[in-house]
């Protein structure tokens, strides 16, 4: 199994993404209070209907987020319990969970994440400077 990661490569990797997406957070609440501000000083219908698209886009990301990080941190806690039980990787119960499903979740999310990014900057660009 030489492409197999092992437990600790896995939990660092968990780690670094559950990282960057408590980041995503950080940036989903800032363009959220913005458009707040905003969707009371903008009158223009085009505006309006775009600020309520970007609102449940953000709360889609934020349900994703909350989805994918619960999901990790139990990965990480089997992980971490696997390592003290084993020093081989991928045995136990770490075998039984799905890295490669897990993986290609958070890939997508990241490509959603910043599709919707670049859309609201550019959405920001056009009507709110």
């Amino acid at each position: 199994m030489p492409n197999t990661p092992s437990i600790m490569g896995l939990h660092f990797r968990y780690r670094l993404w559950i990282a960057e997406m408590n980041s995503h957070i950080n940036i989903i609440r800032i363009f959220d209070d913005y458009i707040g501000e905003l969707s009371s000083k903008k009158n223009v219908p085009a505006v309006k209907e775009g600020i309520d698209h970007f609102k449940k886009e953000f709360v889609s990301l934020r349900k994703e987020i909350d989805d994918l990080r619960h999901e990790m941190h139990l990965a990480k806690m089997t992980l971490a319990a696997d390592s003290k039980e084993s020093s081989k990787a991928g045995t136990k119960s770490s075998s039984k969970l799905n890295h490669k499903e897990l993986s290609k979740r958070y890939s997508d999310y990241r490509k959603n994440f910043e599709r919707i990014k670049k859309e609201f900057g550019q959405f920001e660009a056009k009507w709110l400077k």
